[in-house]
């Protein structure tokens, strides 16, 4: 399973890369692995406003539905294009190519809500 060691966790599977005021979220290559071929992506729309903890889109796989909880307060600043026509870019490439949605973190102390690798690797 691969844990990437300069991300932060949730507890629901999602992870996120904070780089400034921004962040680009996702969800783990665990949570990839369990749903299966994934068919179909929602996310929110841009400049839409969620707190930390809401849920903010829907992962289809063949089998089940997943909600996606947003780690992080913030406005959706970008949504990832591509998973309209490649939803399998999550399953294919979660870190990299999969990732959902890129936000302008409203409130940064809530990084330390979060799970760092280790923790993360313990709760799987």
């Amino acid at each position: 399973m691969n844990i990437p060691t300069n991300l932060k966790y949730t507890r629901e599977h999602e992870w996120v890369r904070a780089e400034g005021d921004t962040a680009i979220v996702g969800i783990t290559d665990y949570a990839q692995s369990q749903l299966g071929d994934i068919v179909f992506v929602d996310v929110p729309a841009l400049g839409e406003t969620l707190a930390q903890g809401e849920v903010f889109g829907a992962i289809e796989a063949v089998k089940t539905v997943a909600d996606a909880f947003m780690p992080l307060s913030g406005e959706v600043t970008e949504v990832n294009a591509d998973l309209s026509g490649e939803p399998q870019l999550v399953n294919q490439d979660p870190y990299g190519k999969g990732w959902l949605v890129r936000l302008k973190i409203s409130q940064p102390e809530e990084l330390a809500n979060l799970l760092d690798a280790g923790a993360y690797e313990a709760l799987i």
